[in-house]
């Protein structure tokens, strides 16, 4: 799909790989809609990006993101991509995971994407083309000790991003899964913890890529369509020792 002139709708768009998405996919030409919960940090960023839309939504209420896409609609009279960026992380062993944690994650990493999903879908079969991207992660391909639970939101975001592929194979609708390594951003700052547990920081993980290099990725799913665009052989290396 070509990005210039394209509506993009980018979830969490106010920092991180979000934030670094919608620079450059402006950068190309692209209209801009931004979501995230921190209308203050999108409307700094906004002042600096052509033709860019300010959306706050928070991505776990289903009718914040459906108003989202109405006002996205409205402003521009098309929705040509949806990048379902917006998550949170949970570290934890399975055997303590807190249940109410777990359902905060679930409805961040799993119910906001499919619901925002649901809500383009239609304007896009109507359009007859469009394309999702959904951010999924690195450790949805592994097994590591202590995120069992945010591995698993990955796992179900991959099972809606290949189902959702076939269904619309034949509407025009390119849907594709991205999958980040350690990535340098505020993530794990952000990531619930469980008090009871040791937390491994930054400082004890190897080297991140930027959230730039992140976006051109996006920018290549966007393109190219649904190949899937992995992290790379060196981040895999990195991550290698952890992987059980």
């Amino acid at each position: 799909m070509e990005i210039k002139n394209s509506v993009i709708i980018i979830t969490g768009a106010s920092s991180g790989i979000g934030k670094a998405t919608a620079e450059l996919l402006a950068k190309e030409g692209a209209k801009v809609a931004m979501a995230a919960r921190s209308e203050d940090k999108l409307k700094e960023i906004a002042k600096n990006l052509k033709d860019s839309f300010v959306v706050k939504t928070d991505m776990t209420k289903p009718g914040e993101i459906h108003l989202m896409v109405e006002k996205v609609q409205n402003h521009f009279g098309k929705i040509d991509v949806l990048i379902n960026n917006a998550g949170r992380g949970l570290h934890g062993s399975i055997e303590k995971l807190r249940l109410d944690d777990y359902k905060k994650i679930v409805e961040l990493n799993v119910y906001g994407p499919l619901i925002a999903m649901q809500a383009v879908i239609p304007l896009m079969k109507d359009q007859g083309q469009g394309a999702i991207v959904n951010i999924s992660s690195g450790v949805s391909k592994m097994v590591i000790p202590n995120i069992g639970g945010y591995a698993s939101t990955k796992y179900a975001l991959n099972a809606l991003t290949y189902t959702a592929r076939a269904e619309l194979l034949e509407s025009g609708i390119q849907v594709t899964a991205l999958y980040p390594g350690l990535t340098d951003t505020n993530f794990s700052e952000n990531t619930i913890k469980n008090p009871s547990e040791s937390w491994q920081s930054r400082s004890g993980l190897p080297k991140a890529d930027t959230p730039e290099m992140v976006a051109e990725k996006v920018k290549e799913a966007i393109i190219n369509g649904p190949t899937e665009q992995y992290m790379s052989d060196e981040q895999k290396e990195r991550l290698a020792f952890m992987e059980i």
